[in-house]
């Protein structure tokens, strides 16, 4: 796929910019716009700027930023945890979504934790009632594992949920040198 872009990871000066992103693929109204939104199922914020800048600072972990012509159209955290790279907060701009820049993200993604923090595997977790969004990731070769994690009803760090059967599933893909 050759859309002109540049990868960068993110410096503190990002971070409004991050969480902007992230509440407006996300939650309320602009996110739904895109197909990752889940303003149906969670009121309230995803993020703020002081959890952004918190996992920023972090010792092991970055944020990967997709820029085309400097605008920020898409962004995710990745961690190194023994062998393994976590995958989280991965936002596209809504308008841009379905337009390959997913595709693109994962991709390096996988390029960073092969072969420059020597990772075995990539690990996500998503929220398990997203069948679309688990069957786009079944199709990049991730794969459910079967293990899960609750939701933390009462944690408005998270959402306010609108049902009560919300868990997360961990995915993950093998990488090959």
């Amino acid at each position: 796929m050759d859309i002109p872009h540049t990868f960068r990871t993110a410096t503190a000066a990002d971070v409004p910019l991050i969480a902007a992103l992230v509440e407006s693929a996300y939650r309320g109204d602009a996110s739904r716009v895109g197909w990752t939104t889940e303003a149906d199922f969670l009121h309230g914020r995803r993020t703020d700027v002081d959890e952004i800048r918190t996992l920023l600072t972090g010792e092991n972990g970055r944020f990967v930023l997709f820029e085309r012509d400097g605008e920020l159209l898409a962004s995710c955290y990745i961690e190194r945890r023994e062998g393994t790279c976590y995958f989280g907060m991965f936002s596209v701009h809504p308008p841009a979504q379905g337009a390959g820049i997913g595709r693109l993200v994962i991709g390096e993604v996988e390029r960073i934790a092969r072969d420059e923090w020597a990772c075995r595997q990539v690990e996500m977790t998503v929220i398990d009632i997203r069948a679309e969004l688990i069957a786009w990731y079944e199709r990049r070769g991730y794969r459910r594992t079967g293990r899960h994690a609750p939701f933390p009803y009462g944690d408005e760090h998270f959402g306010l949920p609108q049902r009560d059967d919300l868990r997360f599933e961990y995915m993950v893909k093998d990488l090959h040198a």
